[in-house]
């Protein structure tokens, strides 16, 4: 939808250079009242409940948006894409009319500039404005997962035909990242040493991972994505996560592996020391999605977005008026040093649990992995993606021998590729305490038990398992029966099963 004067009213206007379309901003800002936001591609007046964002008259490397027509189309895009994740707040395309000193949004004169006209919202909404302050939680980020798994099951497909999502595409864009954060000036950022790592280690992890960015673009996973999923671009609106700002201006940037848009979010989420929420971000969304294949491309991808970031910040420190340079430095600075520290060697190891239903097994993982940065696998969601045990009890013998099956098979998968893996299970038979025992000294790496059994309380157990019924929307389908069997199934540990850990018991 486009409010006022088309393209037809353009034949005799002037295309606007920087300053000319600077001046018309200000003019607008003026008679409208508003506060002016800058990017390092975009203006934005905020007044009277509305937002009109308006594209720079620039072109660069990644981004042409330098006359007239380019930017109405890239604002035509702009409100395609993102009503696909925020309706409410993108309303339409409004056209500027009259001169660059008494400019109008809308009118009958002839067409100087386009604006997207979206709904304005309260910036300490922000989840940037959250991680500084410290009150982005837990369950934000369950609302993210939850809203990106059922938008990247919606998004369009890319054509096979064409070459974005390809290895060579996405490897095209890193190096072409590394080279115009050169320009921007990197070497006053990092030292010879550290650029010399970086582009080492960009070469040998490409060469691990370009096979699995081909094989997952053939299975579908590259889709029109979001594209700039960080920290600036989710925002609380009217009580939900809403997500905006997607990229418009660049089709090779959007139409990526669905994990380029979770792998920003938590590049960012670790950025601004959040590194819990990070590890719960990711682990929610590959439970939700049963999207394991997608965490070996994760690392490239990781570096690949805080490189980005940090480009978008040494940009804007470098853009003439910004009074906000030393920030943008930081800023810069603060990305290219967790890219860094992303390069760095992994560390898998293998812990398993041991314990019945109820047990607290789950609420103990769960704040391990955000601590570990683990990948953890739940025998109560594996065993509901076992589409050939749909006519098997749940908790059968067949039901637990395939469940255990998977269980191994993919922690292998993880573990190779240097992922700490978390099994929560109940783990209650020796044999299948020492599968995965074998599993970890086949390949070397640390392994541990953490022990569910000793010190916990059955009527706690049973009241868990109650509470948790009544209360549905769990992946546990234990109940008091399946609790009763299993007490009667326990095997001890042995002292030979490695090292035990007895957690500290979740009470409530």
């Amino acid at each position: 939808m486009t409010d006022g004067p088309t393209h037809s009213h353009w034949d005799a206007v002037p295309e606007l250079d920087p300053g000319m379309q600077a001046g018309m901003v200000r003019a607008l800002r003026d008679a409208l009242q508003a506060t002016l936001i800058e990017t390092h591609i975009s203006w934005v007046l905020v007044a009277g409940g509305q937002a009109y964002k308006f594209k720079k008259a620039m072109s660069t490397a990644f981004l042409d948006q330098s006359t007239r027509e380019l930017r109405l189309r890239a604002c035509k895009e702009e409100l395609r894409l993102n009503r696909r994740l925020a309706p409410e707040l993108y309303e339409s395309v409004v056209a500027v009319t009259g001169s660059t000193s008494a400019p109008l949004l809308g009118g009958s004169g002839p067409v100087i500039d386009h604006a997207v006209r979206m709904r304005s919202f309260d910036q300490d909404g922000l989840w940037e404005r959250r991680a500084e302050q410290g009150t982005l939680t837990a369950a934000d980020v369950d609302s993210l997962v939850a809203l990106l798994v059922e938008f990247h099951e919606r998004c369009e497909r890319v054509d096979p035909a064409s070459l974005f999502g390809t290895s060579a595409a996405v490897r095209h864009t890193v190096l072409q990242n590394l080279q115009e954060l050169e320009q921007a000036g990197l070497a006053e950022l990092l030292t010879t040493e550290d650029r010399d790592r970086l582009r080492t280690w960009e070469e040998e992890a490409f060469a691990k991972a370009h096979h699995r960015i081909d094989e997952r673009r053939t299975r579908g996973h590259v889709r029109e994505c979001h594209g700039d999923l960080h920290l600036g671009n989710v925002t609380l609106f009217e009580g939900r996560t809403t997500v905006f700002d997607g990229i418009e201006f660049s089709p090779a940037l959007r139409w990526t592996d669905v994990m380029a848009d979770l792998a920003f979010m938590a590049m960012d989420l670790q950025a601004h020391g959040l590194s819990p929420l990070a590890n719960r971000l990711l682990n929610a969304y590959v439970e939700a999605s049963g999207d394991h294949d997608g965490l070996p491309v994760l690392d490239y991808l990781l570096v690949h977005r805080a490189l980005v970031r940090a480009k978008v910040a040494l940009l804007r420190a470098r853009q003439q008026g910004q009074r906000d340079e030393p920030a943008a430095m930081a800023a810069a600075r603060r990305y290219l040093g967790l890219a860094l520290q992303l390069t760095a060697a992994p560390a898998p190891q293998l812990i398993i649990t041991h314990g019945c239903s109820g047990s607290g097994k789950s609420t103990v993982t769960q704040r391990l992995l955000e601590e570990l940065g683990a990948v953890r696998l739940r025998s109560d969601v594996e065993r509901r993606r076992l589409e050939h045990l749909a006519d098997v009890a749940r908790y059968s013998d067949a039901a637990n021998e395939a469940t255990y099956a998977r269980l191994v098979l993919l922690a292998e998968r993880l573990l190779k590729d240097g992922h700490p893996v978390i099994l929560d299970a109940t783990f209650l038979r020796s044999a299948s305490r020492q599968v995965a025992w074998q599993l970890a000294k086949k390949l070397q790496v640390p392994f541990a038990i953490l022990d569910f059994v000793n010190g916990a309380e059955l009527d706690l157990m049973r009241r868990r398992l109650i509470e948790r019924a009544a209360r549905g929307g769990d992946a546990s389908e234990a109940d008091i029966a399946v609790l009763e069997d299993q007490l009667k199934r326990i095997e001890p540990l042995q002292a030979e099963e490695m090292v035990v850990v007895r957690p500290a018991w979740p009470q409530r």
